[in-house]
């Protein structure tokens, strides 16, 4: 029976699968693609019975593609923290879905396989923007600074790759890059030991440098709204710059548009750090959005649309009134 993983090519994904083939190796045909490409399980065919593992992605978003894959005898275990709507009841399903804002899938994996390699799901919480999480988990194995730092910059480097519009502006495919991660047992030292980390890394750190010089488009008591130029450095830097910037002012909540392939814009949504909500609600109000409750996004934003989505991000992170 062919296996297949089908996983986010983000930080999170790629360390939840790393996590799960470190633990119980297994020849599998890989399916994945950039952060936006969620429509992964109609790429995994139907016809014959599979096993099939679905790491971070929305399966509200692959529900037709997963009952077709149940219906042809298909066994899935599917691992996510992003809205799910209803689970289906079927005896060749085993879901394991939390949606809580402070859990993401690499986490998931952690519990599923009783921490048993729990500096992957440490580097993944990081790259994954879930730095609470990923000091809690550091604390519980007793990892130094200098171990959650490298840990840190390599899951915001990992992630780092996947934020572009297409495959052809990725640095590296992440099929390629979860590959190369799998030879190592952990992640403490592969920065130093792969070049191509060290490129992700200090690419992500000039985009950012760039990114930093901008003044925001619009800003609310509740937030700010950032508007990215039309150039590739910008498309790569989208969503660590929202990470980077909800850090920067934790009260505050950021949204990050950038020129579109197909006109308009993508935009990414992140929630106050210290209001880990509200960001998927926003942009599901949106036909092409989705995400979480702590990061969301809207894959395509008609250019006309650009007010109105202002005014409704206005209205999501508007502070509650005190009292009296």
């Amino acid at each position: 029976m062919t296996r297949y993983d089908v996983f986010n090519g983000d930080a999170d994904g790629i360390c939840g699968l790393l996590q799960l083939r470190l633990v119980q190796p297994c020849e599998a045909v890989l399916v994945t693609g950039v952060k936006r490409d969620v429509a992964l399980l109609r790429r995994v065919p139907s016809q014959a019975a599979a096993q099939v593992t679905v790491l971070d992605v929305s399966l509200d978003q692959n529900r037709e593609a997963l009952l077709g894959l149940l219906q042809g005898g298909s066994t899935v275990l599917y691992l996510d923290h992003h809205h799910a709507g209803a689970i289906p009841d079927h005896p060749g399903l085993t879901a394991v879905i939390d949606t809580t804002a402070d859990v993401c899938t690499s986490l998931l994996v952690d519990r599923h396989l009783g921490g048993a390699c729990r500096l992957w799901a440490i580097a993944g919480a990081y790259g994954d923007n879930l730095t609470a999480a990923a000091e809690a988990l550091a604390d519980r194995v007793g990892l130094d600074e200098a171990g959650r730092v490298a840990l840190r910059e390599l899951g915001e480097s990992i992630n780092y790759n996947a934020y572009v519009d297409s495959e052809s502006d990725v640095l590296v495919h992440p099929a390629a890059l979860f590959r190369l991660l799998l030879a190592h047992a952990s992640p403490l030292g592969v920065m130093e030991r792969e070049p191509l980390l060290r490129q992700l890394r200090d690419t992500r750190l000039e985009d950012l440098a760039q990114a930093d010089a901008l003044a925001p488009h619009a800003q609310c008591a509740g937030g700010r709204v950032f508007l990215l130029p039309d150039a590739p450095w910008s498309r790569r830097v989208r969503g660590a710059w929202g990470n980077q910037l909800v850090h920067d002012a934790p009260g505050l909540a950021h949204a990050v548009l950038s020129p579109g392939e197909a006109g308009g814009y993508v935009v990414s949504v992140r929630a106050p750090l210290r209001n880990l909500r509200g960001a998927d609600a926003l942009c599901r109000q949106f036909p092409t959005g989705g995400g979480r409750a702590a990061a969301a996004g809207i894959n395509h934003l008609p250019q006309a649309g650009l007010g109105d989505f202002v005014r409704a991000f206005e209205r999501a992170f508007a502070p509650a009134p005190e009292a009296a």
